[in-house]
């Protein structure tokens, strides 16, 4: 256990960002875990808080094995290495995206309320609670960049290397407070590890989000 919850981790990265002077305009969580996190760094970096909304792709006969990645902007990711290694019909994979698809609107709606999202010329701090595949970070990233991000600099508090390694071909840069060789999953680096709910990611968005209607 290397964290007691996400707060705690958002406190301790935010702190190793602010030692390596990292530098955003805007710090980007990835709900609804990853929001907690950015929230803490955000208020240690002393800058506003916002989110891409992204969804994991299950496979669809093991829902919890991850097959790729949605987010805003249109951006649809699929591991075809994954897919090949447990074979599913084209038309259960596409039911599955179109679930997602759904998910991600409604999340869009709840957590923006109809304002339209833009980064144009601005750099981001992408923040999430974890990376173990790095498929949801990679569509945030790839979602950032269509919003017209000038930078995207990824942290997250712990991270398995290999996904830190592929990702540095992506975003500017990767940031771990921790990486490991032998990651398993997220979970086993928190105390408490809880779901969060909408509601907590609302709160901390009320609080913390930037003022769009100022120039860039």
């Amino acid at each position: 256990m290397l964290f007691w919850s996400r707060q705690d981790a958002g406190r301790k990265l935010g702190l190793h960002l602010q030692t390596l002077g990292v530098e955003a305009d805007v710090v980007v969580g990835l709900p609804r875990g990853g929001v907690v996190v950015a929230a803490e760094v955000a208020e240690i970096l002393r800058r506003p808080l916002e989110v891409i909304v992204v969804r994991k792709i299950g496979h669809p006969r093991y829902r919890e094995f991850a097959v790729g990645a949605l987010a805003e902007e249109d951006v649809l990711l699929l591991d075809e290495s994954v897919i090949a290694s447990v074979p599913v019909a084209q038309w259960e994979l596409d039911d599955v995206v179109a679930e997602e698809e759904e998910r991600l609107s409604d999340y869009c709606r709840k957590f923006r309320h109809q304002q339209t999202l833009t980064f144009a010329g601005r750099r981001l701090l992408l923040v999430d609670d974890g990376l173990a595949t790095g498929a949801t970070a990679e569509a945030a990233i790839y979602s950032a960049r269509k919003k017209g991000a000038r930078q995207v600099i990824l942290a997250v508090p712990i991270a398995a290397s290999s996904a830190c390694q592929r990702l540095t071909l992506i975003a500017d840069r990767v940031i771990a407070f921790r990486s490991d060789p032998e990651f398993c999953s997220v979970g086993q680096y928190y105390k408490h590890f809880l779901p969060t709910a909408d509601e907590e990611v609302l709160a901390l968005l009320h609080r913390q989000r930037p003022d769009y209607s100022r120039a860039a």
